[in-house]
């Protein structure tokens, strides 16, 4: 059984950065598409970026040039950092340990983190 841990959220004004992280335990993910998510109030949760266990990235457009997408496997950790924030990525950002290369996540859920960008 798969693990999740996310953190690194906050609370920040636009132009800012925030850098969180993903720790899995239970099971190594270094074979695993590994991907963040994000779920804004009253909106869907959303596809933000993946990465496959070769480093190959996808990122939603909106993020594209501002968010970047790592993973560390003898960690078992994956990152999110996030530049030039703006209001509109305030969310709770998930990560997900099986993301298929469609964006659909078929894997364990953390419990989430919040990230907040207001001035």
């Amino acid at each position: 059984q798969v693990q999740l841990v996310e953190s690194g959220g906050g609370s920040v004004q636009p132009g800012g950065s925030l850098r969180l992280s993903c720790v899995a335990s239970g099971t190594s993910l270094r074979a695993y598409r590994m991907g963040w998510y994000r779920q804004a109030p009253g909106n869907q949760r959303e596809l933000v970026a993946y990465i496959s266990p070769a480093g190959t990235t996808y990122y939603t457009d909106s993020v594209k040039g501002r968010f970047t997408i790592s993973r560390d496997n003898s960690l078992n950790t994956m990152y999110l950092q996030m530049n030039s924030l703006k209001s509109e990525d305030t969310a709770v950002y998930y990560c997900n340990s099986d993301v298929r290369q469609s964006g659909r996540a078929d894997g364990s859920w953390g419990q989430g983190t919040q990230v907040i960008v207001s001035s």
